[in-house]
């Protein structure tokens, strides 16, 4: 699967290789890791996406993805599914940002993106959750077009879902 390109970002799929270096935390040289990448989130990402690679194959294109800065290519967090569509239709997601990129609109930027590449292949729901007390995780999965759908004591869940069976135009063509 090749790179995804935003305005201002790159989603690259990652690798089985590259998964294994953001595990290990020892980029191979050639990636340009902004301070703080990979998060902790961004390593227990990798060990699902490691996993997943090792009982049923390569996910793409629902797996994991490096957002990238365009202007200077530096990863600046990650984003994906927990998996494949279950058999409803349903992805489950998440990301992350390192701290020097948060609230600049990125997190909001590629979850979109990852929203179309759900649509696209076949997806009929999308969910995510955040913490109570994480308003800007909150925030961005309204801005992505996503909508509450609920909470219990621990997270509130949003979701986006699309009852039509066609996917829709690519609104960037």
């Amino acid at each position: 699967m090749s790179d995804l390109v935003t305005a201002r970002l790159v989603l690259h799929p990652m690798t089985f290789s590259e998964a294994e270096q953001v595990v290990a935390g020892e980029s191979d040289g050639g990636a340009r890791w902004a301070p703080g990448y990979p998060g902790v989130g961004d390593v227990a990402a990798a060990k699902r996406f490691l996993d997943t690679c090792a009982n049923t194959g390569d996910p793409q294109p629902f797996g994991n993805y490096e957002i990238r800065r365009r202007e200077d290519g530096r990863t600046i967090g990650g984003l994906g599914f927990h998996g494949p569509a279950d058999m409803n239709g349903t992805v489950t997601v998440g990301y992350g940002l390192v701290p020097s990129a948060r609230g600049k609109g990125y997190a909001s930027e590629a979850l979109r993106e990852l929203l179309l590449i759900a649509r696209k292949h076949g997806a009929t729901r999308v969910k995510g959750d955040a913490d109570h007390d994480n308003i800007a995780s909150q925030h961005v999965m309204m801005a992505a077009g996503m909508r509450p759908a609920g909470q219990n004591e621990r997270v509130r869940y949003f979701e986006t879902a699309w009852t039509d069976t066609a996917a829709p135009a690519d609104p960037r063509s």
